[in-house]
C-alpha cells in the first residue's frame, strides 16, 4: 500500500503589495476557512485597526466558531464574531478562535506592511506537496 502525500495549503495574505504567507491551524474553524478561501479563489476584505493591536475586516460569510481564551499574538489570524477576521500586530487576551500565523513578521513589521487607517488585504490558498 503507498501512502499518497496529501498536498498541504498556506493563506496567502497581500497587503499594500506585500506578500505574507500563514499556516493554518488544526481545527474545524481553519478546515471550515480553507474550504472557503478554496471555493471562493480569492476573497479581498477592507480592513481597519482595532485596538491598537489588530486590522479587522468582515468576511463574505459566516465560520464556525471554537472560541477559547487565550494571548493572540503578532501575525496571528483570528476569527472574530463568527464573521470577521483580525490580522495581530499587538497582543490581546480574549475568547476568540485562531484561524492560522503569519511566520517570520514581528509585531512592528506586520504594523509597517498593513500600513496606518485603512487597508485592502487579499487572501487566497497556495497548494504545495
Amino acid at each position: 500500500e503507498i501512502d499518497a502525500i496529501k498536498p498541504s495549503a498556506v493563506i496567502v495574505i497581500k497587503a499594500n503589495d506585500t506578500v505574507m504567507y500563514a499556516s493554518f491551524e488544526d481545527n474545524p474553524s481553519a478546515e471550515a476557512f480553507k474550504d472557503m478561501l478554496n471555493t471562493a479563489g480569492k476573497i479581498t476584505l477592507g480592513m481597519s485597526d482595532y485596538g491598537g493591536f489588530e486590522k479587522v475586516g468582515e468576511l463574505p460569510w459566516e465560520l464556525p466558531s471554537n472560541d477559547k481564551e487565550f494571548t493572540a499574538k503578532p501575525g496571528d489570524l483570528i476569527l472574530y464574531e463568527g464573521n470577521k477576521i483580525t490580522i495581530y500586530y499587538g497582543e490581546n487576551t480574549w475568547n476568540f478562535t485562531k484561524l492560522a500565523s503569519i511566520g517570520n513578521k514581528t509585531g512592528e513589521e506586520l504594523k509597517d506592511i498593513l500600513g496606518d487607517g485603512d487597508v485592502t488585504v487579499n487572501f487566497w490558498i497556495e497548494w504545495g506537496g
